[in-house]
């Protein structure tokens, strides 16, 4: 089954843009073109691929075709770069998932590499990220699984150290007696989101017991930093993020010596990788600068 480029383009518009007129304006065609374009699309598909609405998102399979036509405007650049420098039309756009805490600390200096891309982040933990690539929904995703997802590369990048931290009037008030198991269950935790299981790890890794201590929801790298120096709760910390803050005094480890270290790996659709191949450089290269040697240093498996 071919499809008609021009249709991909009109879906690829709406999903990035999010309505019809905007996607209009941004391909130079009328509102009522756009709207042909798509509903002879679904037809051909048999299905919905566009959720009308304020903002219009797409369903499931359209998704997949979304990112099917940015692949193939990805693949049309990269063999344009070789063959006919200079007349790609538009830069390619890549999706790809990461976890929030690699944005706010390595991630960005990877993208500088890659060349003329345009960049559409998805934000999920790295042990939900691999979901995103089984759904078709992204090209390439940092992950915390070293399987590699069927139809991927996966490459080891490094672990990203993890540090528990508090301020210093929440140490003296919930851990004077020390950081144990009794303690750990009563004192207020931070938690990024309901699938953050960050802190019960580290708890699990320190007394070998799963705890339910109170916690508290903060889904911003930034914000839980703040939260912890305000005294609002104990968590876990990038070592990166929060260095000057622990050399200043203003937040204190609760366990110096008990960092948690969060292996991370980089995946990509193996039918991209060599379209992909600049930005998995940058990618690399920057997790090698900036993150720990990590415990599966040697695994590459691909499916």
């Amino acid at each position: 089954m071919s499809i008609d480029p021009s249709q991909l383009a009109a879906l690829s518009a709406i999903v990035r843009h999010g309505s019809f007129d905007a996607a209009a304006a941004h391909l130079n065609v009328t509102p009522s073109a756009i709207s042909q374009r798509i509903k002879a699309l679904e037809e051909r598909m048999g299905t919905a691929l566009v959720n009308r609405g304020q903002p219009c998102t797409p369903t499931a399979a359209g998704t997949k075709l979304a990112r099917h036509a940015e692949d193939i405007a990805l693949l049309e650049s990269h063999v344009l770069a070789d063959i006919a420098p200079g007349s790609a039309k538009a830069a390619p756009r890549v999706r790809l998932a990461v976890n929030a805490d690699s944005l706010a600390t390595w991630f960005v200096p990877g993208l500088m590499g890659a060349g003329d891309m345009l960049f559409d982040l998805v934000i999920d933990d790295q042990d939900t990220s691999t979901d995103w690539l089984l759904r078709g929904a992204v090209s390439a995703a940092v992950t915390g699984a070293a399987q590699a997802v069927s139809g991927c590369n996966c490459h080891p990048l490094g672990a990203l150290r993890y540090i528990a931290t508090a301020s210093p009037a929440f140490m003296s008030t919930w851990f004077g007696q020390g950081v144990n198991a009794a303690t750990l269950a009563r004192a207020p935790v931070l938690t990024f989101n309901a699938k953050d299981a960050l802190q019960h790890r580290w708890i699990t890794q320190i007394t070998g017991e799963k705890l339910t201590p109170p916690a508290h929801q903060l889904p911003s790298t930034h914000a839980f930093i703040d939260a912890a120096r305000a005294g609002l709760g104990w968590g876990l910390n990038p070592l990166p993020l929060v260095q000057q803050q622990l050399d200043h005094g203003t937040l204190c480890p609760l366990l110096p010596d008990k960092p948690l270290d969060v292996d991370l790996f980089w995946q990509t659709s193996r039918l991209m990788s060599d379209a992909l191949a600049p930005l998995s450089r940058g990618i690399r290269a920057a997790a090698a600068k900036h993150l720990v040697k990590n415990s599966h240093a040697t695994v590459t498996k691909e499916i």
